[in-house]
């Protein structure tokens, strides 16, 4: 199989309504301004000479009016109030991007592959965005893994029109929340065609940032505080979730302060959060912990994938399950926060899931 992959990066080009070019390399000397306080230390970091740094911050200040950087004698370099506001904007146009850009990615790769002579088959996944199922296509070999972020309701609806092989599915390790997610969407899964495979289990929860609002401890406890909450869109399955566990609470989904705009994944609902645009949010604890925020967690889930008995191959799933179970895989899902292996590769049914007390 042709093992170079393509992958496609943003770069911001930021112009003003005169022409005025802002450099990318600019967000990478912020960054490191940031995380070192020298500006020496950050224009190595980020490839360029103190001389085309020190222009850099200058020419920003020009055209913006207010400094990019802090620089006090004895105390070195920090961000201003500007600077932080454009790193926190790069980083959240990156998280709430970065999932559709590698969708194409795959796009672009597959096409590529089936150009190829004697290309190996490929494996259409439509998937939740989640840290452990954007490890698949590295480490699979003899497949191609053509990964495309979707809903659950999008990965369902297209797995039952053939136009993916598997879809993800992630179900509460609640049984009964977890026969509630079932019935959302029993209209897809109305005959009894539908197989899962077991895979990891995440932990999600609330994200803060660190040292402010210690108070908020439960679903109560946010729903009276009036504290601003960022969503995922009403479709993703954390969304859901969230909306199951406020009803178990006896909370209406409205009882929590939502900002207007919703986001799309959980690096997104971290970064808006760790940015300072709302107080706190919910995702998976990987996400809170690449943000260096408090995560209390709420519920966990099994993160699955599913697939129809009557369109896999059974060479297809032998490979796949085979793949689950690679110790190496295996071994860097232990390494993501609030991830772990979940019997990975064991075929089950959604009986066997919600077997247990209501």
């Amino acid at each position: 199989m042709h093992n170079k992959k393509l992958t496609i990066s943003p770069a911001w080009v930021f112009r003003t309504d005169t022409d005025e070019l802002f450099e990318p390399v600019l967000f990478r000397l912020l960054e490191s301004i940031r995380d070192t306080g020298k500006l020496t230390v950050a224009a190595a970091a980020a490839g360029i000479s103190y001389r085309h740094a020190w222009n850099l911050l200058n020419r920003g200040a020009d055209i913006l009016g207010l400094p990019l950087v802090i620089m006090r004698k004895g105390h070195g370099s920090q961000l201003s109030a500007l600077g932080e506001k454009l790193l926190w904007a790069e980083h959240r146009v990156k998280a709430r991007l970065g999932p559709q850009i590698d969708s194409m990615a795959a796009e672009l790769n597959d096409q590529i592959q089936q150009l190829l002579s004697g290309a190996h088959p490929t494996l259409r996944l439509h998937a939740s965005h989640g840290y452990a199922v954007a490890l698949l296509p590295e480490f699979s070999e003899q497949i191609n893994i053509n990964l495309q972020y979707r809903n659950p309701e999008e990965a369902l609806s297209a797995l039952n029109r053939g136009e993916c092989d598997v879809a993800s599915f992630h179900l509460p390790t609640c049984p009964r929340l977890a026969r509630q997610i079932i019935s959302h969407y029993q209209h897809h899964l109305d005959d009894d065609n539908h197989r899962l495979i077991r895979f990891v289990i995440r932990r999600e929860g609330l994200m803060m940032r660190k040292g402010e609002h210690d108070n908020i401890r439960t679903l109560h406890d946010l729903s009276a505080s009036g504290l601003s909450f960022v969503s995922r869109d009403r479709h993703s399955g954390t969304r859901i979730l969230l909306n199951l566990l406020l009803k178990q609470q006896g909370l209406a989904e409205d009882s929590i302060n939502r900002t207007f705009q919703p986001e799309f994944t959980h690096t997104a609902i971290a970064a808006f959060v760790a940015s300072g645009m709302a107080e706190i949010g919910f995702g998976v604890q990987a996400a809170a912990e690449q943000f260096n925020l408090n995560f209390i967690e709420m519920a966990s889930e099994h993160y699955m994938l599913i697939y129809r008995q009557d369109r896999m191959p059974p060479a297809t799933l032998r490979y796949l399950t085979t793949l689950l179970q690679s110790p190496t895989l295996v071994d860097r899902i232990t390494g993501v926060s609030g991830y772990e292996p979940d019997r990975p590769g064991e075929i089950t049914t959604f009986d066997a899931l919600t077997a247990g007390t209501t």
